[in-house]
């Protein structure tokens, strides 16, 4: 099968960061499949180009993993100045993105596959499947627009209008729809989405890559390296940008102050600077930010910690998602610190594989920490309890391969 991927955040080799596709490209074509992806040049949380990518409309890489090609794609770079910065740079995708599609994508291919957010991304495939006479399959990541309503990012009435509009466009013309957790099934359902068109192929974890990190991997000494001996140490790996509400966390260390707990923030994003002025402001020692690093780095830092921190906004729409992060914690064994509602707390007390605590609610987040403080067993036990549950329910190859079967029936 020959695959159009239209992502628009799909990452650079290096990146750290949610990485579904990545990985689920190299599966496909490890079983002989052939995959374009259509990828925007700004990275989701830095909003930043990286200087290749400047003064160019479109780029290709053949190759760039085995049978994938990536034709990137202009983005704004306005993208994290405002909201009509980010709005212009969803567009300025869309725009590219068509052109590249059209007259920069060599040969011909079976099936479309479209991920949103941004929902705008729909546009590109809905132009390509008419021009390329192709069937297109609809991926959900996340609730657009009510996400970016209930997070305040989205405002203008005639925008959310057309959002909404739009989404129902979508919904309507793909062959079939992918969610990926339980509740956006039933959120479609209720917008009207026939039962039968709705694919659940969630986020997995990387099983693979935590093994092969693992090896010849020493925790203890990496923690010595990084100065973090004899700390207990909690690591939230992501954007920091306004949804993840990261704040949160820096509210609990200051109430932490008299243990030996350590945050420890990677990634990057718009709020990242402000937080960081706000731990200086605070003399949180307790709160440490580190850059974006590749995902086996990446590993090695979960690997290295006590526990993993999956946080967002105390929003009802998150209340319907599973937290990407949660898987990676749950392949290294690792118990996860969870401030998100809703389908995420049901996961991670249904595998029993971390702490519920309140979103938003510094004194139960702080509660919660020092009660895993006092249980080191509870928490190995935690550990494993989410890796089987993992393997058992999310393995990547397994729903790579799922997936795939269900594009197939768009082609009959």
């Amino acid at each position: 099968m020959r695959i159009l991927l239209i992502h628009q955040y799909f990452l650079e080799k290096n990146d750290g960061g949610g990485s579904r596709f990545n990985e689920m490209t190299k599966a496909w074509t490890a079983q002989g499949h052939e995959v374009t992806v259509l990828a925007g040049m700004v990275h989701y949380a830095t909003g930043k180009k990286e200087e290749r990518y400047k003064g160019k409309f479109t780029l290709k890489d053949e190759n760039f993993y085995n049978k994938v090609d990536v034709v990137r794609c202009h983005v704004s770079e306005s993208y994290n100045s405002s909201f009509l910065g980010r709005l212009w740079a969803y567009f300025s995708f869309v725009f590219s993105s068509v052109y590249a599609g059209l007259f920069k994508v060599n040969g011909k291919h079976d099936v479309i596959l479209v991920t949103s957010p941004p929902l705008f991304v729909g546009i590109t495939a809905y132009i390509l499947s008419v021009f390329k006479r192709l069937p297109f399959v609809f991926e959900v990541r996340d609730l657009w627009p009510e996400s970016a309503i209930d997070t305040g990012v989205l405002k203008s009435k005639p925008i959310i209008k057309f959002a909404y509009w739009f989404e129902a466009f979508m919904y309507k013309k793909a062959k079939l729809i992918n969610v990926l957790t339980p509740a956006f099934r039933t959120k479609l359902i209720e917008k009207g989405v026939p039962e039968k068109k709705i694919l659940f192929i969630p986020n997995a974890a990387d099983f693979s890559l935590a093994a092969a990190v693992e090896k010849d991997f020493n925790a203890l000494d990496f923690k010595k390296s990084i100065g973090l001996e004899n700390k207990f140490v909690i690591t939230y790996v992501g954007a920091h940008g306004v949804a993840n509400h990261l704040i949160q966390l820096l509210d609990a260390a200051e109430l932490l102050k008299d243990t030996n707990v350590v945050f420890q923030l990677i990634g990057s994003g718009m709020r990242k600077e402000s937080l960081i002025e706000e731990k200086n402001k605070r003399g949180l020692d307790n709160v440490i930010f580190r850059d974006p690093v590749a995902k086996a780095e990446v590993f090695k830092y979960i690997l290295a910690s006590n526990m993993g921190a999956s946080v967002l906004k105390k929003v009802d729409t998150f209340k319907t998602i599973y937290s990407n992060k949660t898987f990676d914690y749950m392949s290294c064994k690792k118990p996860t610190l969870l401030a998100i509602d809703g389908v995420s707390r049901e996961l991670v007390e249904q595998a029993n594989c971390g702490i519920y605590v309140e979103p938003e609610n510094p004194e139960a987040i702080a509660a919660g920490i020092r009660q895993a403080l006092g249980n080191p067993e509870m928490l190995l036990k935690m550990g494993q309890n989410g890796y089987d549950h993992a393997i058992a329910n999310f393995d990547r190859s397994v729903l790579a391969s799922r997936y795939l079967d269900y594009m197939k029936t768009v082609l009959k």
